[in-house]
This record gives structure tokens, C-alpha cells and sequence, in this order.
């Protein structure tokens, strides 16, 4: 499905990532892990096509190439990114920016079918059935916005979800709704996802089928959940000794 190869990426002047090979297929769970400014981050701003960055290598979605797409035009071809600090909008309700999302993907909803679907999904995620009505993420506490994109992309049905730490600012109780929601909508899709976490128990849930170890400005290690145990009982030092 996703397909980065030999994939460089630029801040102005300063290189953030070096060489970064991923292949992601349907039906996988990918985590991102490794020390802070690793560039796990940049990683999902860049397949995303964030304006600040600059991009040399290969990104393929699907068999196309999205190197050098706008935004616009990958979230279209099904890439969803919940970014771990979600962006407030002020002015937008909830249910502009989905029927709008919905109308541009051209999959436009009557306004009965939306309710119906809403109030579904509103159950599903544990959030109050007013945020519908709410503007987007404004102020909301950091879980709520999270539940608040999930509800987003309930709507819109991505192929390749991309989540940057969504279990920051969840309480236990949160977290165990989150990655049954995400489960279940890759059990009912097929879809692949990738995610940077370090919480223990959201990759207990999630039980990923790739683990991925960023460090040094790419990835220098894959390989699959015990890897997890092996990082969460060594830290990421033991693996920078082996670059050495």
C-alpha cells in the first residue's frame, strides 16, 4: 500500500531524515519508536507533504506516486494523519469540516444519513453527542480532541491511517476506546496503519505487526512485537552501541 524507498527529507538547511526504507501493506499495524527528535514525526508530516519540508527518494501510495502531491491531493487518496497535538479551528463546526470533507471526496451524506451515523459513532467513541456541533477541537482537553479525530476519520473511511502519539493525554480508560475503535475499523476495512507510541499498554491493545526503531535520522532497525519488550526493557541505548 505505502512504499518509501531511499526517502530524504530537509528543513531548510538542516537534514532531518537519511535514507529511510518502509513498505507498509493492508491489514498491518506499523509502530514508529525511538528517542525524542529522532524525526518520527517529520516521518508522517512528510509522507503528508507538509510545505516545510523538502523531499528527495520515493513515496508510492497504491501504486502512485505522492512525492510531490499537495496535502489535499494524498488525503484524498486515503491518508488520514492525527497529529499528536490536533490543530483548534475557530469558526468551523464539526459537521462543516466532515460534510465538506465528504462533498470534496465526492461521497456527499444527506443530513438524515449524517445524524444516523453520528449518533453511532458518537456512542462508539464515548463522546457527547453535542460535539457534532462543537467547533473543531477548540477548546477541548487533549483526549477529547483525539476522540474528536477519530470521529473524523470514522466519516471519511482512510486506507492508511498515520497517528503521532494519539494515546498522549488519554486517561486508561480512553486508551482502551481508542484502540478498540481503531481495531475494529481495520477489522472491518482492511486498512494499514502506522504509529509513533511508547505506551505499553496501547501497543498491548493494538498488538502491532511491525516494530520499527528510528534513530540517527532513519531506521535502523525492523523487526516484529518482541521487539517491543526488548526496547521497553533496554531503552534505545543499547541499540545506538550497535551503531557504533
Amino acid at each position: 500500500m505505502l512504499q518509501i524507498k531511499n526517502l530524504t527529507v530537509s528543513s531548510g538547511s538542516k537534514k532531518i531524515l537519511e535514507n529511510i526504507e518502509l513498505e507498509i501493506n493492508e491489514n498491518e499495524i506499523h509502530v514508529l519508536m525511538g528517542p525524542n527528535g529522532a524525526g518520527k514525526s517529520t516521518l508522517c508530516k512528510s509522507i503528508l507533504a507538509h510545505p516545510s519540508l523538502k523531499k528527495e527518494g520515493i513515496i508510492t501510495f497504491n501504486g502512485k506516486d505522492i512525492l510531490n502531491e499537495k496535502t489535499d491531493k494524498i488525503a484524498k487518496e486515503g491518508i488520514y494523519y492525527i497529529a499528536q497535538s490536533p490543530m483548534e479551528i475557530e469558526g468551523v463546526k464539526n459537521t462543516e469540516l466532515i460534510r465538506t470533507a465528504l462533498k470534496e471526496k465526492n461521497e456527499p451524506m444527506d443530513i438524515f444519513t449524517f445524524n444516523k451515523e453520528y449518533k453511532n459513532y458518537a456512542e462508539i467513541l464515548k463522546i457527547p453527542k453535542d460535539f457534532i456541533h462543537r467547533e473543531v477541537n477548540v477548546n477541548m482537553s487533549g483526549g477529547e480532541k483525539k476522540k474528536n479525530e477519530l470521529l473524523t476519520m470514522l466519516f471519511l473511511k482512510p486506507k492508511l491511517i498515520l497517528l503521532d502519539e494519539i494515546d498522549s493525554g488519554l486517561d486508561v480508560d480512553a486508551v482502551k476506546v481508542v484502540a478498540k475503535v481503531l481495531k475494529e475499523y481495520q477489522r472491518q476495512t482492511k486498512c494499514a496503519i502506522m504509529l509513533i507510541s511508547h505506551q505499553e499498554m496501547l501497543l498491548k491493545l493494538l498488538e502491532p505487526t511491525h516494530v520499527h526503531i528510528m534513530m540517527n535520522k532513519t531506521i535502523i532497525k525492523n523487526g516484529h512485537k518482541e521487539l517491543i519488550n526488548e526496547i521497553l526493557e533496554k531503552g534505545f541505548a543499547e541499540f545506538s552501541r550497535d551503531l557504533l
